[in-house]
């Protein structure tokens, strides 16, 4: 069943293209200029293409017998370096508006630079843009990756005696597992490894060898040690002894490892809940652990000291990990743009099974949250230190706000008031001080209340994806 296009990409449609939104005709193919936007924006800041849309933000679709040909050969030539190197993996999703099909690709920001067809493009509010003769602006695009992503970093002097084979043979086996006649099942270690962006040369220095994010996914213990000497993350249990601890692993292993060990001690401290969905029994408690560790150690700040952890308590399951925000404040799943804080490690775990497209991992926790805890709602606080907050347990219900007219009216007042729209963070201030509620209950309600606003269509989402505002209609 194809589904119907989400509010949120409708909205990016009517809003017109951007610097980070792209619309390109299609019936039959692929269009030709399609892997030009795709490396501008993995380039520059990432964005959103939509086949099937035309100049004038008209969905004018596409042959729907031709787009499960026309996603196969997407994802081929993302796999193709003679098409788009360093490869990419990028989702292509099929959705039905107004009875018409359309593709859609959410497009990361790469801390890669990237070449399709040999050259290099950028991006800017006119499109794309080609720089690969310009060597000013080619140095300035190394500086801005290297100086965002310490995954980048290369170690010219690590060597394959500091790396585990055995992981990497069992990533392979992991992403053979995966996907039949996987192309790393064909390669030796080395060239896997590079296939994966792991092992590369700085253009800028001539430098090569494995980059930080290899040596954090296959490095020994000591090589990881003498890269990152702060480097660990705690699980702890505190459920009695809430001064110290009742349990606590202290890891300090590759990111592999460290996932096994993660889970394992959700799995050791928590029952089971099984859930039926589409005739399959899932394990809920197991999808949550999965994607909670897997975002922590995939979306860690890791020039930052600040150790990661994962708490247990009687009432949540609490992460937290060093992070650079570009929003302050909680996150509204109903309005939230993610992006790879180490895109080599997210890809890497993807290609393995460990993790799926962008941003799904918080939308399954917000999803099998409320199954677990039996209504509860998760909690993602982006700040400096990035916290999520899952509760076990649903000790109150939201529902009677969901009923009362009061705070909605107020919320509605409040955004009426200006005439350049809201903030969440100046609604929260605004409203937080009339609630007598925790903090947790607080967010869940005035979340509650604007989504329920939004579907009656008297308030709107507008603004850039770093600083939306809600305004009304």
């Amino acid at each position: 069943m194809i589904e119907e296009l989400p509010k949120n990409l409708i909205e990016f449609i009517e809003a017109g293209e951007s610097i980070t939104i792209e619309y390109k005709e299609a019936k039959k193919t692929l269009p030709s200029s399609l892997f030009e936007t795709v490396c501008s924006m993995l380039n520059r800041n990432g964005g959103h293409i939509f086949l099937g849309v035309n100049d004038d933000s008209e969905v004018i679709g596409l042959y729907k017998d031709y787009t499960k040909a026309m996603k196969k050969d997407f994802v081929n030539l993302c796999n193709n370096p003679q098409k788009i190197f360093p490869t990419v993996h990028l989702d292509i999703k099929e959705y039905i508006y107004k009875d018409k099909h359309i593709l859609y690709i959410y497009v990361h920001e790469s801390s890669d630079v990237h070449k399709t067809a040999n050259k290099i493009y950028d991006r800017n509010e006119d499109g794309d843009f080609e720089i690969t003769n310009n060597t000013t602006q080619i140095s300035n695009l190394y500086i801005r990756k290297r100086s965002t992503y310490i995954e980048n970093k290369i170690y010219p002097f690590a060597t394959m005696d500091d790396l585990r084979v055995d992981l990497i043979e069992e990533a392979r086996k992991m992403a053979s597992n995966r996907t039949s006649n996987h192309p790393w099942s064909k390669m030796s270690n080395e060239e896997m490894l590079r296939s994966a962006g792991l092992y590369e040369r700085n253009l800028e220095n001539g430098k090569e060898g494995f980059n930080l994010a290899c040596l954090l996914l296959f490095g020994k213990d000591d090589i990881i040690a003498s890269v990152l000497s702060y480097y660990k993350t705690d699980a702890i249990l505190k459920v009695k002894d809430t001064e110290r601890y009742d349990d606590r692993d202290d890891i300090r292993t590759n990111l592999l490892d460290s996932y096994d060990r993660l889970t394992d001690f959700i799995k050791k401290h928590l029952n089971d809940k099984f859930y039926i969905e589409d005739d399959q029994r899932i394990n809920v408690r197991d999808v949550i652990a999965r994607e909670l560790c897997a975002n922590l150690l995939i979306h860690r700040e890791y020039s930052n000291p600040y150790p990661a952890r994962l708490i247990i308590t009687k009432d949540n399951i609490i992460t937290e990990n060093a992070n650079k925000p570009r929003t302050i404040g909680f996150i509204d799943l109903n309005n939230y743009s993610p992006y790879p804080k180490n895109p080599k490690i997210a890809g890497f775990f993807k290609e393995i099974g460990l993790a799926d497209e962008l941003g799904s991992g918080i939308k399954k926790i917000a999803k099998y949250t409320k199954i677990y805890s039996g209504g509860g709602d998760p909690l993602f606080k982006d700040d400096e230190i990035f916290v999520a907050t899952v509760p076990l347990t649903n000790k109150s219900s939201n529902s009677d706000f969901i009923n009362n007219n009061k705070l909605k009216e107020l919320i509605l007042n409040f955004i009426k008031e200006s005439s350049n729209g809201r903030t969440r963070q100046e609604i929260n201030d605004y409203i937080y001080s009339q609630m007598n509620e925790d903090l947790q209950t607080k967010d869940s309600r005035v979340r509650t209340s604007l989504t329920y606003l939004r579907k009656k269509d008297l308030i709107e989402n507008v603004g850039s994806d770093t600083k939306p505002v809600w305004v009304a209609k």
